[in-house]
Formats: structure tokens, C-alpha cells, sequence
């Protein structure tokens, strides 16, 4: 085979593993099939737990599951307005809390929620949390993990084949899966399309949490104080999050449009905190 089919059949492998992020239509590399980057997440979020302090009962507990599922009810009235709840077939919503001082939070590929107790000193209400568990389940339905995985099997691993990465690589392969959750660091390569996937996520996010009831104008705020809270910081060119001057603006600015989705994609009362 040629140079050049070689080249021409790599090309068109990848465009038909393109596909169009939902809400904001960007085209993302996916190669890897949803179910069975799901399954590899579920699994991983089960050792995830087993590992850290999963508290099971208390405020904290009832408040995240809360949230997540006011923000699960408005993903589904929106996939379903737009005759697209085929994408959802393989989510198993779980939202849980892990006793760590970390400000951190994450959901993995499928809906797989961990909310760090840490973090909640610094949402401080409802609001807040939800921004957080807007933007963390937005990367879940925008294939963010799949997508920063497919580019890790590619540009690190050498593989474009999910099933060779495991059998040959499997240790570098469920930490890029971490790593594409945000459960981990990521420096080099990735980093571009990470600042990408922040602000699609701070966008995606905000609508989902307007939709589900609560108050889009917390987002610019509680960025705030997560900035100031956090020491110093490197230039935004070496950061895989916004600049938080120009994140904050532009949440800012977005508050109107997540405020008319809120009006056109109304979450019946009924659908909330089943």
C-alpha cells in the first residue's frame, strides 16, 4: 500500500470517527465506541470508590445527589426535545461523595458523578454546586473523555485500537481513562484541547443548571473564589482551565442565552428530585 492511500484511508477513518458535540456542534475525534468506553469508566469509578472515603449517608450526600439529579432531569428533557435520547442508552447516572479535603470534582465517560468534600467549602450553596456538577457532567455528554482518550491512544500510546492499548499497554491505558474523567494531571499534548473542553464545559454546564432550576449568575462567582482560593497560578497558556478574568466575562455574558434555554426546555416540577 502507498504513501499516499495509507494516508487517504487514515483520513477518512478519522472523519467518520468525528462527531458533533451536543449543544455546541464542534466536531470531536472519537474513536473509541461509547458502550465500551463506558464500561471500561464504570468499572474504573467502581475501583475509584472502593479506594477513596465514599461517604453514604448525610447532608453533603443528599445534596449532590439532589443537584445531580435536578441536572439529570434537565439532560433528559433536552435530549428528548431534540429526539436524541439514543445518546443517553448507555449513561448509568450515580452521584457520589468522597471524604477529601481535594477541591476536586469529576464524572466519568457515562455519567459516573464524584464530588470531593473539599470542594464544597468553596460552592458554599446549591447554586455553586451545581455549576460544578453542570460543567464536570457536561464533559461526560460532550465525549470529552473519549476524545481526549482518542487522542492519548493516538499521540501517546502509538495505538488507535482500544483493544490493542489494553492488551498490550493496560496500566497507561486506565490512567489516560482517569485522566480524560479528570480524575488526574495532563501536561503536553493535550493541553489545547483541554482549555477547549473547560470552555465548552463552562458553557454547556451553565445551560444544563439554568435548565434544571437553579440561579446561572452563581457561575461567575464561584470561579472567582476557586481562582482566589487556589494560590498561584501558571500562565493560561500552560493551564488546561480558562483565564479566570476571561471566564468569568464570559459566563457572564452567556447568562442570557442559558436563561432563554431555561424558558424553551422547561424540567417539569415532577421530573426533579425523584
Amino acid at each position: 500500500m502507498t504513501k499516499k492511500i495509507l494516508l487517504s484511508l487514515t483520513a477518512l477513518f478519522l472523519l467518520m470517527a468525528c462527531s458533533k458535540t451536543v449543544f455546541t456542534g464542534r466536531k470531536s475525534l472519537n474513536l473509541i465506541p461509547v458502550s465500551t468506553l463506558n464500561q471500561m469508566s464504570y468499572t474504573e469509578y467502581r475501583s475509584f470508590l472502593t479506594q477513596n472515603k465514599a461517604m453514604t449517608s448525610g447532608k453533603d450526600v443528599e445534596m449532590v445527589r439532589r443537584v445531580g439529579n435536578d441536572l439529570k432531569a434537565a439532560v433528559e428533557v433536552y435530549y428528548r426535545s431534540k429526539k436524541m435520547e439514543k445518546d443517553l442508552k448507555d449513561f448509568a447516572w450515580e452521584f457520589n461523595v468522597v471524604d477529601d479535603p481535594t477541591v476536586n470534582a469529576f464524572c466519568m465517560p457515562g455519567g459516573k458523578v464524584i464530588v470531593y468534600t473539599g470542594i464544597l467549602k468553596v460552592t458554599q450553596n446549591e447554586d455553586a454546586l451545581a455549576v460544578v456538577m453542570g460543567h464536570e457532567i457536561a464533559h461526560a455528554l460532550a465525549n470529552h473523555g473519549n476524545e481526549r482518550m482518542s487522542q492519548g491512544l493516538v499521540a501517546q500510546l502509538g495505538l488507535t485500537s482500544l483493544d490493542l492499548a489494553l492488551s498490550q499497554k493496560p496500566a497507561q491505558t486506565r490512567n489516560l481513562l482517569m485522566t480524560a474523567a479528570g480524575a488526574g494531571a495532563q501536561v503536553g499534548v493535550l493541553l489545547p484541547f483541554s482549555r477547549k473542553h473547560e470552555s465548552e464545559a463552562d458553557e454547556i454546564g451553565l445551560y444544563l443548571m439554568c435548565m434544571a432550576g437553579y440561579n446561572p449568575s452563581e457561575a461567575a462567582p464561584f470561579w472567582q473564589r476557586m481562582n482566589s482560593g487556589g494560590g498561584s497560578r501558571p500562565p493560561e497558556f500552560m493551564s488546561t482551565h480558562p483565564d479566570p478574568a476571561k471566564r468569568s466575562q464570559t459566563l457572564r455574558e452567556l447568562v442570557p442565552k442559558a436563561q432563554a434555554y431555561a424558558r424553551r426546555y422547561p424540567v417539569p416540577a415532577s421530573s426533579k428530585r425523584n
